[in-house]
Order: C-alpha cells, then sequence, then structure tokens
C-alpha cells in the first residue's frame, strides 16, 4: 500500500479529521497571505493549488477524490503563503489541523515511519513537476504527466491542466489530438 493511502486510512480508522468542509465551484479554500495548518482530504470534485505572478496564475498541484492537499510551506513553518488553493468544482474535503495531527504523527513509531514516506513521495513528486517544467517539449510534458496521473485529464478541465503544463490550451488540445 502506498504511504499516503495508508496514512488516509490510518486517519480514517482514528476519526481524527475535525471536520468537513463544502466548497462552492470556484470558492476559496486558501488565499495568498494566509496561514493555513490544515492538512485536507479531498472527499469528492476537485481543487488546485496556484500563485499568480503580475501577468498570469500559475497551477502547480492538484488535488481530486482520496488526495491529500496542503498549503505545505504555510503548513511546515506556520507563516503566510504565496499560493491559493481553489474548488474546481463543487467539492468536500475533510480538515484536519496540525495539532490533532502532529499528536497522531507523535503517537506511535509507525506513524512517524508513515509521515516520513508521505513527506518522501511529496519530495518525490516535486522533483517531477520540476523534471517536467525544465523538459522543453510540450509534447514531452504532456507524455510524463499522463503516463504519471492519467486520472488528472478525466478530473480536471484543459485549462488548467494546460496552466499546470506552462502551454496554451490551444497547445494542449492539438497535443490530445495528435
Amino acid at each position: 500500500m502506498n504511504p499516503i493511502s495508508n496514512l488516509i486510512d490510518k486517519l480514517n480508522n482514528e476519526n481524527l479529521w475535525d471536520k468537513e468542509i463544502e466548497l462552492k465551484r470556484n470558492e476559496y479554500l486558501k488565499v495568498k497571505g494566509s496561514i493555513d495548518t490544515n492538512i485536507y482530504l479531498v472527499k469528492n470534485g476537485s481543487l488546485r493549488i496556484f500563485v499568480i505572478d503580475e501577468y498570469e496564475e500559475h497551477t502547480i498541484r492538484f488535488g481530486y477524490k482520496n488526495n491529500l492537499i496542503a498549503s505545505l510551506d504555510s503548513f511546515l513553518n506556520e507563516k503566510p503563503s504565496d499560493f491559493y488553493i481553489q474548488a474546481l468544482k463543487k467539492t468536500t474535503v475533510k480538515v484536519i489541523n496540525k495539532k490533532t495531527y502532529l499528536s497522531f504523527i507523535e503517537s506511535s513509531i509507525e506513524n512517524k515511519k508513515i509521515w516520513l514516506k508521505v513527506l518522501e513521495s511529496f519530495i518525490l513528486q516535486q522533483m517531477e513537476r520540476e523534471i517536467d517544467l525544465l523538459t522543453s517539449s510540450p509534447i514531452e510534458r504532456y507524455n510524463r504527466v499522463l503516463k504519471r496521473s492519467p486520472q488528472l485529464f478525466q478530473e480536471i478541465s484543459n485549462k488548467y491542466i494546460a496552466s499546470y503544463l506552462r502551454m496554451t490550451p490551444e497547445t494542449l488540445s492539438r497535443i490530445k489530438k495528435s
């Protein structure tokens, strides 16, 4: 079992979620400049994490059913973050706050090992993402993400996938047709 699924199962079995939040389409779970030390489990729907520079939005991560999502920088350092987290459609998330989560992690060696594996997984995913961005060919970027996350293309609209892949929606459409 992968570490993230294992962690979710343990949190569910111990009923550690603090609450559930329902978000409407385009509603924000987190905005730039805010501190967010929660971890979220997507029950249904989909979310994106993005930043805005002076010219455009840059999507950097997605979350959909059975994914954990967080403003990881803010979770770890408890400082304001530049990230936005936005629902792309009607979405329900379960919430666990940092204090409850850390108490759970500290409660056993097994839980600490699972958390370490989850962090390793996040780091490896981020490294894959960096490789995607450094890959010059839009077709290569598309193929890498398709291979790694085929469900993404069923859950997320092309507009946001194109932003994630650093290409226009028209380029993505042409690549998908070819």
